[in-house]
């Protein structure tokens, strides 16, 4: 077995557990409303917060391109970097204006994210893909849960002051910001550096065989192909021609990709419900801080945020052992999750109780994990390596998009500015609604294979594994 792919993958393991160890995270809304920065729920909901979301929006797609252009490696430089400036400001800095600018250098670091979990597939063989990217993704949650796990017993049993906590967050970015600068540089990316002859860039546009991602479902609507002469290769030091190329390849293989009715509907579902997803987590802190005041009561956020990290890495994980045949069952499967959501959410706002706050929320995160890996791999199936990334990116991108809508909409003091509980109750409708469009989608489907005729009901299942 080849070796060379060990180095880099070592090094981006380190590199996104500490960025992940983030101790403070769970406990940032206290904090900024403690006595360290003494804001208020308004400041820091309405006025502070939306600058993330208009950020990573607006930053997306311009460090798309860059990290291909680039190469990935200093794309994850200025992320690292962007995490020191991000917690140096939360550490040092005061006032409405300093926290805004953090929430600028944060949405540039979450917009950089793409280099992190790009980076890798331009320096491993793809017979590695699965093996390295479970590597990096089981590390950065473990990062995750081991920092709020850390944060919460420093708070609650050593009574720490959380102004320590932002300390040692500041301290992991900067060791994180150490391993990049070791990976070695790629000598290609996706669309602006090809070095690989005709045979291997053939090779490597080829759809991914089920032995390397999961079997192919039963529905021929999945089935994706590019042919040879739709291909196009850019040189090195590409001119503007060349940035014309890549931007009508992209419109090509997007108009391609959602061409297919069963992706189409997949990524419809992750557009809409990470948008919530986002807004559910951004807040839900705030909630929890206007339910049980961390001034008055003890907290459990890094319980509740370590719980549910290793809940939703499990549902993951279960989605490989399931036994489903989604290309039938897929969209009355996103109806009854999303209605689990949705229950999850509107208990959140209503109850106000905070350990039916915290059991909802852990759910919620569970259950998104598990649709969100299902739809991973339902999306994967016969798409490129190329494709792969341009369609969770655009997905993304529409995610983004549709949060910052509603931001501006419900959370923005220059918008409606509603109250915590109001904002709450609006996802939990917009969950519902959700719901209600994948049960039409799915009596259509129903309705449609019926009438063909046809002897597609209910076939048997379709087994979803990982190699």
């Amino acid at each position: 077995m080849s070796e060379p792919w060990r180095y880099p993958t070592m090094l981006l393991c380190i590199y996104g557990f500490f960025c992940s160890h983030r101790p403070l995270e769970p406990f940032l809304i206290s904090f900024l409303m403690g006595p360290e920065k003494n804001l208020t729920e308004t400041e820091v909901v309405n006025e502070i917060y939306p600058i993330w979301t208009y950020s990573y929006l607006l930053l997306l797609f311009p460090v798309f391109l860059a990290t291909d252009y680039l190469r990935y490696k200093p794309v994850l430089i200025v992320q690292a970097a962007s995490f020191i400036v991000t917690y140096a400001l939360l550490l040092t800095a005061q006032g409405v204006r300093a926290m805004q600018l953090l929430e600028f250098f944060f949405g540039l670091a979450t917009a950089t994210e793409v280099a992190y979990y790009s980076y890798i597939y331009s320096v491993v063989e793809p017979s590695h893909y699965q093996r390295v990217t479970g590597f990096c993704r089981s590390v950065t949650l473990l990062g995750s849960a081991i920092g709020s796990l850390i944060g919460q017993i420093l708070v609650s049993v050593a009574q720490v002051p959380m102004y320590y906590l932002s300390v040692i967050t500041l301290v992991s970015s900067c060791i994180a910001f150490v391993a990049p600068w070791f990976l070695p540089m790629p000598n290609k990316s996706l669309f602006f550096h090809q070095r690989e002859s005709s045979s291997q860039d053939h090779g490597a546009l080829e759809p991914i065989n089920s032995s390397q991602l999961i079997e192919k479902p039963e529905d021929p609507e999945s089935k994706m192909q590019l042919s040879a002469d739709e291909r196009t290769t850019l040189k090195d030091n590409p001119s503007s021609s060349g940035l014309l190329e890549v931007f009508k390849m992209l419109w090509t293989d997007l108009l391609q990709c959602y061409s297919s009715s069963t992706l189409l509907a997949w990524s419809v579902w992750w557009a809409l419900s990470t948008c919530g997803y986002l807004l559910v987590i951004n807040y839900a802190q705030a909630l929890w801080e206007k339910i049980l005041p961390s001034k008055e009561f003890d907290i459990y956020n890094g319980y509740v945020e370590t719980i549910s990290t290793l809940l939703g890495a499990f549902a993951a994980f279960v989605v490989s052992f399931m036994k489903v045949s989604w290309a039938v069952w897929g969209e009355f499967a996103l109806c009854i999750f999303s209605v689990v959501i949705a229950v999850c959410v509107y208990l959140m706002d209503t109850i106000r109780n905070i350990w039916v706050c915290y059991t909802s929320y852990m759910l919620f995160r569970a259950t998104y994990m598990l649709l969100i890996t299902i739809a991973t791999y339902q999306i994967a199936v016969n798409l490129n390596m190329k494709r792969y990334a341009l369609v969770f990116g655009v997905n993304t991108f529409i995610a983004l998009l549709l949060q910052t809508v509603l931001t501006v909409i419900v959370v923005d003091s220059a918008g409606l500015g509603l109250d915590i509980f109001l904002q709450f109750l609006i996802y939990a409708s917009y969950f519902a609604v959700i719901a209600v469009i994948f049960f039409i989608a799915w009596l259509y489907k129903l309705f449609k294979r019926r009438g063909a005729g046809g002897q597609n009901e209910l076939p048997s299942t379709e087994t979803i594994s990982e190699s």
